[in-house]
Parts: C-alpha cells; structure tokens; sequence
C-alpha cells in the first residue's frame, strides 16, 4: 500500500508539473518567467561605448530562440536622448537573415555577405524602444504594443 501511494503521489505531482509547464509556454506575453523591460545601466556611459565601439547588439533578452536579438544605437551628444533600437536583421529581409557587425564601426554584414548601415536595420515592432529615466538610467521596454512608437523617450 505505502509504493501505490509513493507512485500515486509522483504521479499526480508529475501532471501538476506538465500542467504548469504547459500554461506557461502558451503565455509568451507573460511576466511569470522573466520582466518585459532590460535596465541596461547609466545612459553616459553607454552612450560613450557606442560612440566608440559603434552600435551594441544585444541577444534575444526575452527568449532562447534569438529571433529577437537587438541593436542598440545612439547618436548625438546628449545621452538623454536619441536611443533607437533595431533589429539585428536588414529591413529588406527577414529574422532569419542575421548580422553582424564589422568591430568598431555603425556597419554591419548580413547573411548574404553584403554591407548595410544600422539605419538599414528593421525596425523593432511598435512599443519596443529605449527610455532614459531623469536620473540617468537607460532602460529597454521590450514588449511590443499597439499605441507607443519607437524613438526614444524620457521619463521622470
């Protein structure tokens, strides 16, 4: 009787486990497993390495899958302000055309070996862009909606 009870136990803890396993994979706009917002850290300093290194890309902060890999840009002196994100695939292809970027410079190589500006990158879906919080903080807001833009904004 105590082993029929064990397997019994085992059993409906591993149906709980499937159940919560599966809920979660079918909510992918869900909070539960990780935030829709990256706190990168101080605007200056990010602002200084892409002036120097060129634009960041950023893998896929949300998925395993990469298909939402990133690149962070900034241009202008003023930290606060002109962030853009882009997607790391040209705008005339799709996410299954990848870049990558020549060291140091705002060009990049896609899959089909030519070379294109960051400017020449998909945009992100509405709703994912950058924000530069009063004190200084940049932050990415990585969930697509259907009102926000995608330039950069400033927040108090």
């Amino acid at each position: 009787m105590p082993v029929a009870a064990g397997i019994a136990f085992f059993g409906i803890l591993g149906l709980f486990l499937w159940g919560v396993a599966a809920y979660i994979s079918g909510n992918e706009g869900s909070e539960t497993l990780a935030p829709t917002t990256f706190r990168v850290g101080s605007a200056k300093t990010y602002a200084s390495i892409i002036a120097e290194d060129g634009p960041l890309i950023l893998p896929d902060l949300l998925r395993s899958n990469g298909r939402r890999t990133i690149v962070l840009d900034h241009t202008g002196d003023d930290p606060q302000h002109d962030w853009r994100i882009y997607m790391a695939y040209p705008a005339d292809r799709d996410v299954e055309c990848k870049v990558t970027q020549i060291r140091t410079t705002r060009t990049f190589t896609d899959c089909d070996g030519r070379e294109i500006d960051v400017e020449d990158l998909a945009l992100p879906p509405r709703g994912v862009l950058p924000r530069v919080f009063a004190d200084g903080t940049l932050e990415l807001d990585l969930a697509p909606d259907d009102t926000a833009g995608t330039t950069a904004t400033t927040s108090d």
